[in-house]
């Protein structure tokens, strides 16, 4: 009987989310928009900035300013999600995994505000999830790391320890094992907390241990501790990959490349979608194909890329574009192939 009720219960909150109505699609003329950017801040250096960048690009062009805001908390994301909200914005940007839960309470209380969350998923008439294919873009530098590694021997100092990481850290092992079978990765977690994305010191450590055991390639995806690790490889005269934004202007001679996140185009697309009328709710996926992640060669790292790194390196893009290579989501099984 409980069983019977509680199915009941359940049922009638599914269809009464189903039933919440989705914002206006018409286009708006003088829209209003809030940017939350999670603990890291839109200067990090990575990806809060990239999104603060997309940002900086839509207001350009359309002379529309944002509120911004940052949240240190899930508590605190809430509050300022609803501030921004009571001042009547067509659409809320909620950068980054943590503030998953805010977004999908939030987004309940004002049916009207949209939202897009970055780098989780959120269910409701009025959010847009984004998500990236990591490890098709952690593959590519995974390809370049081994080719550029003369131990073979490459590091990877991963922020929290979470299913989204492992992702980066599968896909980079997965395209240095396919360009040098026998290469040998050191991974490491900053720690399994929040404040892993800010501990540079504890970057710059786990990096250096790992160089003491040979590594000579490091991928550092952790946030601003990811800023110590790639200082590291400076000090020691080492190569280090940067994640997220393009990070090759930090320490030219030292930087391998990037493995980019586009969160900027992703904030840019979502606000002019809102504009124009065109925005949609729902799941969007980007990989390579989409534009959603990439490598980058530019001038800070022209002279450690070798022609023979970017060839192979491009050739393994088109292959995973075209589908001839397919790269393991460590996220769907929770478990990666090499």
């Amino acid at each position: 009987m409980k069983f019977k009720q509680l199915s009941i219960t359940v049922a009638a909150m599914c269809l009464a989310g189903s039933a919440l109505a989705a914002p206006s699609t018409a286009p708006i003329a003088a829209p209003k928009f809030g940017m939350v950017y999670d603990a890291g801040g839109k200067f990090d250096k990575s990806f809060n900035q990239s999104a603060f960048e997309g940002l900086q690009r839509f207001s350009k062009e359309t002379g529309v300013k944002v509120f911004e805001v940052q949240a240190n908390s899930d508590t605190q994301a809430e509050q300022v999600m609803r501030g921004l909200a009571r001042k009547k914005v067509d659409l809320i940007a909620a950068i980054g995994f943590s503030q998953t839960q805010a977004v999908q309470k939030v987004a309940r209380e004002f049916p009207n505000v949209r939202f897009i969350l970055i780098d989780s998923v959120a269910q409701g008439p009025n959010i847009e999830s984004v998500m990236f294919k990591e490890q098709e873009g952690a593959y590519l530098v995974g390809v370049a790391s081994a080719m550029a590694s003369k131990t073979k021997k490459l590091g990877f100092v991963g922020g929290m320890d979470i299913p989204l990481i492992r992702a980066f850290a599968c896909g980079y092992g997965q395209g240095a094992k396919a360009q040098a079978p026998k290469a040998e990765i050191i991974q490491n977690m900053v720690g399994t907390t929040a404040a892993a994305w800010n501990d540079p010191a504890k970057g710059g450590e786990l990096a250096r241990a790992q160089f003491d055991r040979g590594v000579d390639v490091v991928f550092a995806v952790a946030g601003g501790s990811g800023m110590g690790a790639l200082q590291m490889a400076k000090t020691k005269g080492k190569l280090a990959v940067g994640v997220d934004s393009n990070q090759n202007y930090l320490h030219p001679g030292t930087m391998l490349t990037s493995m980019v996140k586009r969160v900027d185009v992703a904030v840019y697309d979502s606000f002019m979608a809102v504009k124009k009328g065109t925005w949609k709710a729902g799941v969007t996926y980007k990989g390579l194909k989409e534009g959603g992640v990439d490598w980058v060669l530019d001038k800070d790292n022209r002279a450690v890329v070798t022609p023979e790194i970017e060839k192979r390196v491009n050739g393994v893009r088109q292959d995973i574009i075209n589908g001839k290579i397919k790269v393991i989501d460590y996220r769907a099984g929770s478990s990666c192939p090499v």
